[in-house]
């Protein structure tokens, strides 16, 4: 099956934070009452293309095995319809959601940096690695993001899922570009 098949399917786009939509970096801030509170930087540009996902009909989520409050607010912003924190085994959690989506495992996409995220991109039908992953994660990827984590790979993604499904020129004329 080529990539644009497997774009073709998928119905649900399922990722990793830290590396994919972060640059792997996290922040920690003072707080006023003197702990301290984490944070990490997210691309905007990643943000409009879960919209865009969404409006399409693609459901979107986290599994990460780190927990931040930063990331359950992009989530909540972006209207992803799953977010699951503070899990390295994520192999049950794929189960889970594959069970209550009623869908196949070719029908979801995972983008994925690090060794954790392998046994993922295994068991679904489009496994991504972003241009910073490990080369460990790339050898396993059906796609290689060109684009690094935190820096728009999510967003090159989302562009050629909604490509394959017919919907990109749609998008363009919305905003008024010439297709």
């Amino acid at each position: 099956m080529d990539l644009m098949e497997r774009a073709a399917r998928v119905r649900l786009l399922l990722m990793d934070v830290d590396g994919v939509l972060t640059d792997s970096r996290i922040y920690f801030l003072p707080a006023p009452d003197g702990s301290w509170t984490e944070t990490k930087g997210f691309d905007s540009q990643d943000g409009i293309a879960l919209h865009w996902l969404r409006w399409k009909g693609i459901k979107t989520g986290i599994i990460s095995g780190r927990k931040s409050p930063a990331v359950e607010l992009r989530a909540q912003q972006g209207h992803m319809t799953y977010c699951y924190q503070g899990d390295i085994e994520k192999i049950p959690i794929i189960e889970e959601i594959l069970a209550k989506e009623g869908i196949t495992r070719d029908q979801v996409a995972y983008i994925g940096d690090d060794l954790t995220d392998i046994v993922v991109m295994r068991r679904v039908g489009f496994g991504v690695a972003t241009a910073n992953a490990r080369p460990e994660v790339k050898k396993c990827a059906h796609y290689v993001t060109q684009i690094e984590g935190g820096r728009g790979a999510l967003r090159e993604v989302a562009e050629l899922l909604l490509k394959a499904q017919g919907y990109w020129e749609e998008i363009l004329r919305k905003y008024e570009v010439n297709v």
